[in-house]
């Protein structure tokens, strides 16, 4: 059975004016998420699911998913700061999508099988997807054997500004914890630095993997994520900013000794549009592997 590709298009960019999914940066027009459906399509994927918001559907249908429809089965379920479990209610006033791992139960209907998430806006290169689809096509015996891949800090760094990343503590090639930097960057002599909690700069060595999140899971993973969701929502449900976040679902199964995730290694190098002064260099970057012929002229031609 061929995995599903699970895109979180729901978000829109905060720091980076406008609708990111639909921005096209490649020499046709093409958006990030072009890229990933066509990596994916060549890495053995086998449907795509999307998760959107229903105000976004008309635009998403027209200018996205009819690009692939002859190439790829796929599907759209729609992310709602209503869709709660059974005794919740939404607060009045909450504008803000419930997070990452609120957006992964919304699969739970559609998807039957192994399967990837990424986010809509980010570039994540093919060798990425291909060590992926590999690990969730091979059999598993039981549950919570799940997967991510670790891209190396070096290869996912903005020359823009400073960026937030997942840092992943690793231990006998499964990831052993992921702790959310917010501020890492370059300082003066070029090395990758961040200010911890107690406020002391660190470095980061270019290799060290961090979450991108491109994880892999099996649908057990909607079962404990429910189960995890109604404890958050007990703490969090007045709490106008607080989110669902697939690391802490994942850090809490792995301490619990429910779930292991093994960290895949990649060469692929991470970029997206954080800020709008990113845009021309992804720009330019997407010629540039046109250019190699790394991607055809055209990536979905009828």
């Amino acid at each position: 059975m061929k995995p599903t590709l699970f895109v979180l298009a729901a978000g829109m960019g905060s720091r980076y004016g406008g609708l990111k999914q639909l921005d096209g940066l490649g020499p046709h027009g093409e958006t990030i998420m072009d890229y990933s459906i066509y990596d994916a399509i060549h890495s053995g994927f086998g449907k795509v699911v999307f998760v959107i918001r229903k105000d976004f559907e008309k635009d998403f249908r027209d200018k996205i998913l009819s690009k692939y429809e002859s190439h790829i089965p796929t599907e759209v379920v729609f992310q709602s700061v209503n869709a709660l479990p059974e005794g919740f209610t939404c607060p009045p006033g909450r504008v803000k999508p419930w997070g990452t791992n609120h957006a992964v139960l919304m699969g739970k209907s559609v998807i039957k099988e192994p399967f990837a998430v990424i986010n809509a806006d980010d570039f994540y290169g093919r060798d990425s997807f291909e060590v992926l689809a590999k690990e969730l096509s091979r059999k598993r015996d039981r549950d919570g054997d799940y997967c991510m891949v670790g891209f190396r800090v070096g290869n996912t760094m903005s020359e823009s500004g400073t960026v937030a990343r997942g840092v992943c503590g690793v231990a006998g090639g499964h990831l052993d914890s992921v702790v959310e930097r917010t501020s890492i960057g370059y300082d003066k002599d070029g090395k990758i630095v961040f200010t911890d909690e107690n406020g002391k700069v660190q470095q980061l060595a270019p290799e060290t993997p961090v979450s991108m999140n491109m994880w892999g899971f099996t649908p057990d993973y909607f079962k404990y994520s429910e189960q995890y969701f109604i404890e958050f929502l007990k703490k969090n449900i007045d709490n106008p900013k607080a989110e669902f976040y697939i690391p802490s679902v994942i850090n809490e199964m792995i301490h619990k000794g429910t779930a292991t995730v093994k960290v895949l290694d990649t060469t692929s190098k991470w970029f997206g549009v954080t800020y709008a002064a990113d845009r021309p260099a992804v720009v330019a970057k997407f010629a540039e592997l046109h250019d190699k012929g790394e991607y055809p002229d055209q990536l979905f031609s009828i």
